[in-house]
C-alpha cells in the first residue's frame, strides 16, 4: 500500500469543503419538521397551545389525529393545511 502524504492545504481544503457541506444541509431543512407522524407534546409545541387547547381541536374536529395503543399521533401536513385553511386575510 502507497503511503500518501497529507499537507496543511489539503486539510484547509478538506474543512472548506467539510463547512460548505454542513452549511448546505441546513440550509435545504429551513426549519422544517421532517418527521410525518407527531405526539401531542410535539404539536403543543409547534402550535404553541395548553393540552386543553390541543384536546378541544381534537374534540370539535379541527385537528384529525389517530390513535394508537393509547398514543395520539397528528400528521404534520394536516395540522399545516388545517393553518392554511384557517388563515384569515385581512384587508388593510
Amino acid at each position: 500500500m502507497a503511503a500518501t502524504i497529507i499537507t496543511t492545504e489539503d486539510l484547509r481544503d478538506f474543512k472548506i469543503e467539510l463547512l460548505d457541506d454542513i452549511k448546505q444541509l441546513l440550509n435545504n431543512q429551513s426549519g422544517e419538521i421532517t418527521k410525518k407522524w407527531l405526539k401531542s407534546p410535539e404539536v403543543r409545541d409547534l402550535l404553541g397551545i395548553s393540552p386543553g387547547t390541543l384536546q378541544n381541536l381534537r374534540i370539535n374536529g379541527t385537528l384529525p389525529y389517530t390513535k394508537v395503543g393509547g398514543v395520539l399521533y397528528y400528521d404534520y401536513q394536516e395540522i399545516m393545511q388545517v393553518l392554511e385553511k384557517n388563515r384569515v386575510h385581512n384587508k388593510f
